[in-house]
C-alpha cells in the first residue's frame, strides 16, 4: 500500500450538551454548519479531497461528512462504528486499509471525534498520547509508511495539521 494517506477531519460545531438530549443525537450549529462548509472549501481548493470517506454515525459527525460531500471533497461516505467516541479505531484501520482497492496516493478521509482523532494521529506519529488535537473542523493529514511490516502497527509522517482558523482567514 504505497502512498495512502489519512485525512482526518473533526466534525464542526455543534450544540452544547444538555439534559434530556442524546449526546449521539446533537446537531452542527447554523454557525458549525456555515464554518464547516467554509473549511471544506478551502481544503478542497487545497487538494484534499479524498477518494473515500468514513464518518462516525453520530449526528455531528454524519452532517459533517455530507458537508463534506456537498462541496466535493468525497464522493460519498460510509458510517463506520469505529469513529464513535471510544471506538476501536486502530483495529478498525488495519481491516479498513486491508481491504479497500485504493489507488497509489490514494487518500481516505475519516471524520470523527475529539480526542479518539488526536490520539490516532498521536499514534501513527509515534508521539506521546495527548500530544495532538484537533479543532473542531480541523484537518490533519498524515502519509502512512508504505513499509510498514505484515501485521505491524501502522505508521505514518504528518503531512498537515490545519486549524479552521487558517482556513477562515482572508
Amino acid at each position: 500500500m504505497e502512498g495512502i494517506e489519512l485525512l482526518l477531519l473533526r466534525h464542526g460545531i455543534a450544540e452544547e450538551r444538555r439534559p434530556g438530549l442524546d449526546d449521539g443525537a446533537r446537531n452542527l450549529t447554523a454557525e458549525g454548519r456555515l464554518r464547516t462548509e467554509t473549511v471544506l472549501r478551502r481544503a478542497l481548493a487545497l487538494g484534499l479531497d479524498s477518494q473515500i470517506l468514513f464518518s462516525s454515525p453520530l449526528t455531528r459527525a454524519r452532517q459533517t461528512a455530507e458537508i463534506a460531500v456537498a462541496v466535493g471533497l468525497a464522493p460519498g461516505w460510509q458510517a463506520a462504528a469505529a469513529l464513535e467516541p471510544g471506538g476501536d479505531l486502530s483495529g478498525w484501520l488495519d481491516t479498513c486499509l486491508g481491504s479497500l482497492p485504493l489507488p497509489k496516493g490514494g487518500r481516505i478521509g475519516l471524520v470523527g471525534h475529539e480526542p479518539d482523532l488526536g490520539q490516532l494521529a498521536a499514534q501513527l506519529l509515534g508521539a506521546r498520547p495527548g500530544a495532538i488535537a484537533l479543532r473542531k473542523a480541523g484537518l490533519l493529514l498524515v502519509t502512512l509508511d508504505p513499509l510498514r511490516e505484515p501485521g505491524g502497527p501502522w505508521k505514518g509522517q504528518l503531512s498537515l495539521l490545519l486549524r479552521p482558523r487558517i482556513l477562515l482567514a482572508d
